[in-house]
């Protein structure tokens, strides 16, 4: 069975329905997408759960509370995993949990 995946990044100014892409392996569809905060990506992570994803991979930028967060949405249809950086680079060495 094919493996729908989700890698989800948080970028200042992101637009999760402009910054999406889609990439078709044989063995995988990993969507890609950009979201701004954390309520966003609470959004999309329930959205791509009702679409089937069942694996979130989420970027550095989300610290520990995000990560709960994107969990929480998903409430069990999808596994959520993270990157980590205790502080991430792209934010002035900060956790998104500062940020966010």
């Amino acid at each position: 069975m094919k493996l729908k995946a989700a890698f989800m990044f948080i970028a200042p100014e992101a637009n999760h329905s402009k910054h999406k892409t889609v990439v078709d392996t044989p063995n995988v569809t990993l969507t890609v997408v950009g979201v701004d905060n954390y309520q966003e990506a609470e959004q999309v992570a329930i959205e791509l759960a009702e679409e089937g994803i069942t694996a979130i991979e989420l970027c550095a930028a989300f610290g520990i509370e995000g990560t709960a967060i994107v969990n929480k949405a998903v409430k069990g249809k999808a596994v959520v995993g993270a990157v980590r950086f205790d502080s991430h680079p792209g934010f002035n060495y900060k956790s998104g949990d500062d940020m966010f």
